[in-house]
């Protein structure tokens, strides 16, 4: 669903890049500005939508990813070769997610407030 003006920021930044850096993967670089954002911005309802919603999918990224590297360790114990094939979905899943968090951030530039299945409608709750 596009915005028609997502208005000013508390922050000083349009509200289609601070959207786009809530979902940086770089070093955990978007999950501290989603962080800055959830608590600061006051102004734009865009902005802490994305926050939010940036918030969850790191939140889930990181159960999701920490549970199948768990399955892995646990697997290469009982057989390398299972062990090895866990990892390959880690890897495969990992690139999913960094497709995912691309689309949200290309969508988020584009002052779209894309909304994620059940992630999307708790952000927007809370924002």
């Amino acid at each position: 669903m596009a915005s028609p003006t997502p208005g000013q920021t508390n922050l000083g930044v349009a509200p289609n890049v601070g959207a786009l850096l809530c979902y940086l993967p770089l070093c955990c670089v978007g999950f501290i500005f989603a962080v800055v954002v959830a608590i600061v911005e006051k102004q734009s309802r865009f902005l802490r939508f994305h926050a939010f919603q940036s918030l969850l999918v790191h939140g889930a990224a990181f159960v999701l990813l920490g549970g199948i590297w768990l399955v892995s360790m646990l697997a290469s114990f009982v057989s390398g070769f299972l062990g090895f094939l866990i990892s390959i979905l880690y890897f495969v899943v990992g690139l999913a997610l960094l497709g995912l968090t691309i689309l949200l951030m290309v969508k988020a530039y584009g002052n779209e407030e894309y909304e994620l299945p059940v992630l999307g409608e708790m952000a927007r709750k809370w924002a």
